[in-house]
């Protein structure tokens, strides 16, 4: 490894976390798509080491991310849905670069739920795009989890509106300004105001910037849809036994998403919908520019590590579902790229499974932080010389229905457990689209054995599904209270408007 004394970890360098939301690895230039336009991150890449076999841990907002920031599976810390809040005496990585004097500030969402909204950072530059409060305890979330998934059918039946009508073919629209955007742009304007505020401040900072896309609503910037005017824009492929290999824990999350109430297999409509998501991919991959442009025009590139990922990616109609808490790679992939600033290990592709997870560890490795709290991730910076194929990582999604779901990557294998239904074993190598379901053949009852034991010894399934439900329970009693009085957990953070504009004095 090329040495640079001015990035050991005893001088602290700085860090520079992108974060972007459902993006699908398998969608970006940066992966190796041959349409999707992404300069930008493909310049990451060129200079830096892309995770190739990188996982969250789990593929919804909130939980990924409380997973990703304390290194602890989600299950570990409490952190079953978008609607759960994970405890404040939890150390994230936040927290521990804090203690090493380190100015941790965040710009854009983190989906933190509960009265703690900062987890360690010193601040927040803008307030969250998604609830605080427990909006999303859902009443038809209690009622799944307390059957079990047994009265899926009914339960679904009732609600108010599905996710799957973002995907429909009249959902996309194009150059139309809506909150989302509006939203990235402010978190863009304040953290390039952070950066260009550094000055000469010997303090090392840990910035995090998280945009809300390429996430729903498909609605991108005219300029970016036109880039794609004329290009060869991917469908998924169906086959015509599809039900017959679909897993139950997809039936839930299709009957959870409605995605039969649409017609997700409209050319015209999928063709809109993909087209929609390479314009945000490439506008987003736009915003991780700029940012890379203001760190080299005050200098601070000379000391600033950069690291870009996502929270999970998305289904945008593979096997005709829609959006995340899927195991399936579209879905619970992600991508992750680390770059030095003097470009230690350039070009490198590291193909052992790894998770978000990591990060907190591999912070603190890169910075001297000390990590003194168990966590279950692992420092990443060996992978970047040396593979480990023993290495695995470890996916949860128990959301929807409260059963609990593992998944885990080990290799080339992937197993899928999902508690008292049938599993699914994948050859990844062979079967990249997860199509064929080794799991009860001889053939492979060896390694699928092995799989499912390094599940189980790693997690009780059961106890997991006892705390699932006393959470949910728990916090509708509470969500109840705050609706009656009033009370708001929603973050404001405090602006001077001197900062922002320019402000004229009559003589």
């Amino acid at each position: 490894m090329t040495t640079n004394t001015a990035l050991d970890p005893a001088n602290k360098p700085n860090i520079l976390y992108i974060m972007a939301d459902e993006a699908i690895a398998e969608l970006m230039g940066a992966y190796g798509h041959h349409v999707v336009k992404t300069p930008n991150i493909d310049k990451l890449v060129a200079q830096g080491v892309r995770f190739d076999t990188a996982y969250t841990p789990f593929p919804l907002c909130a939980p990924g991310r409380a997973a990703m920031m304390t290194g602890r599976h989600a299950s570990s810390i409490g952190a079953w849905d978008n609607a759960a809040p994970f405890g404040s005496d939890i150390p994230t990585f936040a927290h521990y670069l804090a203690q090493n004097g380190y100015d941790t500030v965040l710009s854009g969402k983190m989906h933190f739920v509960g009265a703690d909204q900062l987890h360690g950072f010193a601040r927040r530059l803008n307030t969250d795009i998604y609830p605080a409060d427990f909006d999303w305890t859902r009443p038809e979330w209690v009622a799944m989890k307390e059957s079990k998934g047994e009265d899926w059918r009914n339960i679904m039946e009732n609600r108010s509106k599905y996710n799957a009508s973002n995907y429909a073919p009249d959902a996309v629209q194009i150059g139309v300004q809506h909150g989302p955007l509006t939203y990235d742009e402010e978190t863009h304007f304040r953290a390039k105001q952070y950066l260009n505020a550094r000055g000469n401040n010997p303090e090392p900072f840990m910035l995090t910037v998280s945009y809300h896309h390429p996430h729903e609503p498909f609605w991108p910037p005219q300029k970016y849809w036109d880039m794609y005017e004329g290009e060869q824009i991917d469908i998924p492929e169906l086959p015509d036994d599809l039900e017959d290999r679909q897993s139950m824990m997809d039936i839930w999350l299709n009957a959870y998403h409605g995605v039969k109430r649409y017609d997700l297999r409209d050319k015209e409509g999928l063709y809109r919908l993909r087209r929609a998501y390479y314009a945000l991919m490439t506008y987003m991959d736009n915003l991780v520019g700029e940012l890379l442009e203001t760190l080299e025009q005050t200098g601070l590139d000379k000391n600033t590590i950069v690291v870009f990922s996502s929270d999970h990616g998305d289904m945008l109609a593979e096997r005709e579902m829609v959006q995340k808490r899927a195991f399936y790679d579209f879905c619970s992939r992600v991508p992750l790229i680390v770059k030095y600033p003097d470009n230690r290990n350039a070009g490198t592709v590291v193909n052992t499974p790894v998770t978000t997870m990591d990060l907190l560890p591999t912070f603190c490795a890169m910075t001297g932080s000390d990590a003194s709290q168990p966590f279950d991730g692992d420092n990443l910076i060996p992978l970047f010389e040396n593979e480990n194929p023993e290495r695995h990582v470890f996916v949860q999604a128990h959301e929807v229905v409260g059963v609990p779901c593992i998944m885990v990557r080990k290799g080339d294998w992937k197993y899928n457990y999902i508690h008292g239904h049938k599993p699914q074993l994948f050859n990844m190598k062979n079967d990249p689209k997860e199509w064929d379901n080794l799991s009860g053949t001889t053939e492979h009852a060896e390694i699928e054995a092995e799989l499912k034991a390094l599940i189980l010894d790693e997690f009780d399934p059961d106890a997991i599904a006892a705390e699932n439900l006393a959470s949910i329970r728990r916090r509708a009693v509470i969500k109840e209270v705050m609706d009656k009085q009033g009370v708001t957990w929603t973050h404001y953070p405090e602006f001077d408007a001197r900062r922002d504009a320019l402000t004229q004095h009559m003589p």
